[in-house]
């Protein structure tokens, strides 16, 4: 079944979109990747404005590391973003009913010893993951506001 996006939604996602200095970083996995030498606080705030700029809704965000503290045990500073734009994502899971599992659009932000981290899932993964194949999406339009996203909240 071919579904197609609305291209108003599309150009209201990509809008501002920052031309990337390096592409980001990749495992087998399909989880991309940004180091930032700033705390996980300064990443945070940056995140919130670049999902704010791009008129993106904010879900919520699970500070896990409050969690863990609260069950008596520690974890370093790790918080979940779960934001995104219904037009992008329903067409997605009108496709395959199973994406709902992995939208809407998540990035982690994490303290390791690089630094803090910020993470995400490949759409192009997900597609695969979910068998997208035969539905006309965006995933390079998706892929890129999320790495410009992270590139924003990585950069001082």
């Amino acid at each position: 079944m071919k579904r197609s996006f609305l291209p108003m939604a599309i150009l209201a996602l990509t809008a501002g979109a920052p031309v990337l200095a390096e592409p980001p970083r990749t495992v087998p996995s399909g989880i991309l990747h940004r180091i930032s030498q700033d705390d996980v606080a300064e990443v945070d705030r940056r995140l919130r404005e670049a999902i704010d700029r791009r008129g993106l809704r904010l879900m919520t965000v699970i500070d896990h590391a409050e969690n863990a503290a609260g069950a008596g045990l520690e974890l370093p500073e790790t918080r979940t973003f779960l934001f995104g734009n219904p037009a992008i994502g329903t067409p997605m899971m009108q496709c395959a009913g199973s994406l709902a599992l992995d939208l809407p659009q998540k990035m982690v932000v994490r303290t390791t010893s690089e630094g803090t981290r910020l993470e995400w899932n490949d759409p192009h993964y997900l597609a695969d993951r979910h068998g997208l194949g035969d539905c006309e999406l965006p995933l390079d339009k998706v892929a890129g506001v999320l790495a410009g996203l992270a590139e924003e909240a990585a950069s001082s």
